[in-house]
């Protein structure tokens, strides 16, 4: 019997080290493979170059299409998907004001689907409530001049999600009152 050889992994360095080697012209060529082999590295790359007229615009239709899903299609709300979409835009651009954005669409959506369809778990509104908190988190890193058009969003949020269960609208009502307490 032959005992299995533990196969180590490929490391970044590994990688890194392969690439000092390449001139300019196969650099290129290697990021033009990459860039055909996927949308998603296609995406990051129009985001990292500021290429295209909406930079957030594939951010937010993912995040549209996994937090407000065509329920007649049986699609279902995929909050993973949709954070990793955020996450995806922080990697490529990290803009801090294209981060608040996508936060606050983020639960913008969440918000709106249960208005529309009800209450859903306790887990979503939990979701929810900390993509909320990140979203604030966000727009008080912003200067002044740029927090007030997120300060609307957010608590137009925070005020239609009233009649929603689960101790949603009273989480948004502390966060939003401890972050912005001369909005009370």
């Amino acid at each position: 019997m032959s005992a299995k050889r533990k196969m180590k992994s490929p490391t970044w360095s590994q990688v890194k080290a392969g690439l000092v080697n390449l001139d300019q012209k196969q650099m290129i060529m290697l990021v033009a493979d990459l860039y055909r082999l996927s949308n998603e590295n296609k995406t990051f790359l129009h985001t990292r170059f500021e290429v295209g007229d909406d930079p957030l615009g594939p951010y937010k239709q993912t995040i549209e299409k996994c937090m407000y899903p065509d329920v007649y299609g049986n699609s279902p709300i995929q909050v993973s998907k949709a954070k990793r979409a955020i996450s995806s835009y922080s990697k490529a651009l990290g803009d801090p004001i294209g981060e608040a954005e996508l936060m606050t669409f983020f639960v913008e959506c969440d918000n709106n689907f249960t208005l529309d369809f009800g209450d859903i778990d306790e887990a979503f509104y939990d979701a929810l409530n900390r993509m909320y908190r990140r979203a604030i988190d966000k727009v008080l890193t912003l200067p002044e001049e740029r927090q007030d058009e997120f300060k609307g969003r957010l608590e137009a949020i925070m005020t239609s999600s009233s009649k929603i269960g689960w101790g949603y609208h009273d989480m948004l009502c502390d966060d939003y009152y401890d972050a912005f307490p001369e909005e009370e």
